[in-house]
């Protein structure tokens, strides 16, 4: 049985393989494959767009800007609440179809396009709240007005990891603020966000205003379109290295710009933590898609009275869980997204492994058909190893021991990232204090999870610049415009 024929509805990854969506009309074509890493076969191809093509999506979004600029809050509020309900809708196709492309597991799946959606009701509620604000010269000169418009064209870079949730955290502030966007998602998982874009039309999203483009060569195709003055702002989510680029070329026209890049979390566990609920934490930090999340737990600091009985604990759990195909509902850990993706696993374990670690579960990539590599724990990791310094991406746990709360600081510093960090203790006072001088853009304080899309996610360092989500995140598509007025 063919994947085409047991999956239906926008589960098929045939329905999104018709090619680039500009201007609300579907451009066949093909380039691109996209694979299920269960088993390396092929799922479908995609359109590989050409510069031309991205050119066209930038006429298209332009085209549709002053429509979408002029349009009612509450008329834009209600087409993302219409999003959001077609999401909700067919939430188990969406959760079959990222599970095939990216490989998480299915419960993962399903998790995911419930928080994905929750952006578009979000946002569908903050369209309406758009601030703005009024105040007297403190000389008594005039009077103060500002109000805040549309940025502008907005192009939206997504990772494969998170392929429905990092679309619609940037599509659904930018629509709410009333830009116009070309999303380019991930060359891995393409299907999901042509899911997406044909909901969006379903919902009502006028042609132009959402745009969606693949490419094999996003570098060239993305500083074509940061060259045309027309595109005002630049989102992007994926790695600081590839951020790092793109915030030189969006320099070039003074593009905009909010980077959601790497992170190398820290996962701190105190003598006074309570042990069970540390590891429940502790499994939600560290095997959310199994592992393949940026503000994943990547390195596990536990305190000297609690290490032995914390990495038992944390072994038995990761060496009970079933690894296979993410469309399995079975499956609690899926294949890594591409065989890459293993072998810099492999490479970060034996370097550890070497220098002196041990694996007490795991510990080397599976044989079997797919990207698999088994739920590891490393413990005795040297603190000045790779895998402590570079982001894992997969489901490793290295576990380091600390003496003090000076210590624990020190080593979750020890990093160029900040983006996310976590605490357990019994003691909130001492979470609190010690929270205050870890260097992260978001804690989690007896909680393995932290993302909700009513709080802005974002890191400090070189994790990123600005925040998506909560109440500053539809700010970021807009700019603040001050009236000197007398009357």
């Amino acid at each position: 049985m063919t994947f085409h024929a047991k999956f239906s509805g926008y589960a098929d990854p045939a329905l999104h393989a018709a090619g680039l969506y500009i201007g609300g009309k579907w451009q066949s074509g093909s380039g691109i494959t996209v694979l299920d890493p269960s088993t390396g076969n092929l799922l479908a191809e995609v359109s590989d767009a050409s510069i031309e093509d991205a050119q066209r999506a930038v006429d298209a979004a332009d085209a549709a800007a002053a429509g979408w600029r002029a349009t009612p809050a509450r008329q834009r509020s209600e087409i993302l609440r219409r999003w959001y309900q077609l999401m909700t809708q067919h939430a188990e196709e969406l959760a079959t179809l990222i599970a095939l492309e990216n490989g998480k597991a299915l419960a993962d799946a399903r998790g995911e396009v419930a928080y994905a959606a929750e952006f578009f009701r979000w946002y569908a509620e903050e369209a309406t709240r758009i601030p703005g604000e009024f105040r007297h010269t403190p000389s008594g000169s005039h009077n103060i007005l500002v109000d805040h418009e549309p940025t502008g064209i907005a192009v939206l870079i997504t990772p494969w990891n998170f392929p429905a949730a990092m679309a619609t955290r940037k599509i659904g502030p930018a629509l709410a603020a009333g830009c116009t966007v070309i999303l380019k998602p991930a060359s891995e998982t393409p299907l999901t966000a042509y899911a997406m874009a044909r909901l969006g039309e379903e919902a009502g999203v006028p042609p132009g205003v959402v745009n969606v483009l693949t490419t094999s060569n996003p570098g060239v195709i993305t500083n074509a379109m940061l060259a045309d003055p027309r595109v005002r702002k630049l989102s992007f989510t994926g790695s600081t290295g590839v951020g790092r680029v793109l915030l030189a070329e969006a320099a070039k026209s003074v593009v905009s710009c909010s980077m959601e890049l790497g992170g190398n979390a820290p996962f701190i566990v105190f003598d006074d933590a309570d042990l069970e609920a540390a590891l429940d934490g502790a499994m939600i930090a560290k095997m959310r898609n199994a592992g393949e999340a940026c503000t994943a737990a990547n390195r596990f600091y536990v305190q000297a009275g609690i290490h032995d009985a914390f990495v038992a604990g944390l072994t038995a759990r990761m060496k009970s869980l079933k690894i296979g195909p993410g469309y399995d509902p079975e499956t609690q850990c899926g294949p890594m997204i591409t065989q890459n993706a293993v072998r810099k696993i492999d490479r970060l374990v034996s370097e550890a492994l070497a220098a002196g670690a041990r694996a007490t579960t795991g510990g080397k990539p599976l044989t079997e058909n797919g990207y698999f590599y088994p739920p590891t724990v490393l413990e005795n990791v040297p603190v000045n190893a790779s895998i402590a310094r570079e982001e894992i991406f997969g489901p490793v746990a290295p576990v380091y021991k600390f003496e003090s709360d000076d210590e624990a600081i020190r080593l979750a510093n020890n990093t160029e990232y900040g983006l996310a960090a976590y605490i357990y203790s019994r003691d909130l006072k001492r979470a609190m204090k010690v929270g205050k001088r870890i260097e992260t853009g978001m804690l989690g304080i007896n909680r393995g999870l932290m993302s909700d899309p009513a709080a802005p996610f974002g890191g400090v360092k070189q994790s990123g610049i600005g925040r998506e989500g909560g109440v500053t995140g539809i700010l970021e598509f807009m700019e603040p415009k001050y009236y000197a007025v007398d009357y």
